[in-house]
C-alpha cells in the first residue's frame, strides 16, 4: 500500500501505489472523553502535497453492500479528499490519466470512522465505493462542482480491470451505475 510516507505533526500522508493518489491518517488526541482531530486544515495539506483548492463539500449514507460508482469528469473533472464518520467502506480509484505510468491501474483503501483515514484522489480517476458496515456516513470534499452533463461511469465489474471489491453477497447498485461503460471504451483523461 505504501510507496513512501510524509507529514507533519499534524497528519501524515502514505502514498499509494497509484500516481498522485494519497493516504491521509490525522493525528488525532483522545481521551475518557471522546477525541479530536482536524480533518481539513489547508496549510497542512498543502504541506504535504494537496494544493487544490475545494469548492463543494458532499455527505453520503448508504446500507451494507451499497455499491457506488465508479464515477468521473472528464469536463470539469474533480479531485476528491474522501472520509468515513461512521461506517466502513472500500473505498476504489482507478486511474483515467493516459499520460499516467498508473493509468488503467486501481486502488482499493478501506476508510472507516475507527481508522479515520482519509484518501486524496487528484483528478482523473474514477471514484466508487463498497459499504461493507451495516450503514455508513462518507464525507468528502470536491474541487469542482458537479456536472451532471459531464458525468460518466465506469464499469464497477469491468472484466479488463477485475477489482476486487471483497463483496459479502450481492451488491445493490443503481441503474446509472449498472449501465457504465467498459474500460477499452472510456473517455480517459490526456
Amino acid at each position: 500500500m505504501s510507496a513512501g510516507q510524509a507529514g507533519s505533526a499534524v497528519m501524515k500522508v502514505i502514498r499509494a501505489s497509484l500516481e498522485g493518489v494519497l493516504i491521509v491518517q490525522p493525528r488525532v488526541f483522545g481521551d475518557e472523553r471522546g477525541f479530536f482531530f482536524e480533518s481539513y486544515n489547508r496549510r497542512v495539506l498543502e504541506e504535504v502535497g494537496i494544493r487544490d483548492a475545494f469548492v463543494q463539500d458532499n455527505h453520503s449514507f448508504s446500507t451494507r453492500n451499497v455499491l457506488r460508482g465508479l464515477h468521473y469528469q472528464v469536463q470539469r473533472p474533480q479531485g476528491k479528499l474522501v472520509r468515513v464518520i461512521g461506517g466502513e467502506i472500500l473505498d476504489v480509484v482507478v486511474d483515467l490519466r493516459r499520460s499516467s505510468v498508473t493509468f488503467g491501474g486501481w486502488e482499493a483503501v478501506r476508510l472507516s470512522g475507527e481508522n479515520q483515514l482519509m484518501l486524496w484522489i487528484p483528478p482523473g480517476f474514477a471514484h466508487g465505493f463498497r459499504v461493507v458496515s451495516e450503514s455508513v456516513h462518507v464525507l468528502y470534499k470536491a474541487t469542482d462542482y458537479y456536472f451532471p452533463e459531464f458525468e460518466h461511469t465506469l464499469a464497477w465489474n469491468d472484466s479488463h480491470l477485475k477489482i476486487d471489491w471483497q463483496l459479502d453477497g450481492q451488491p445493490i447498485v443503481s441503474k446509472k451505475d449498472q449501465a457504465g461503460i467498459p474500460f477499452a471504451k472510456v473517455q480517459a483523461y490526456e
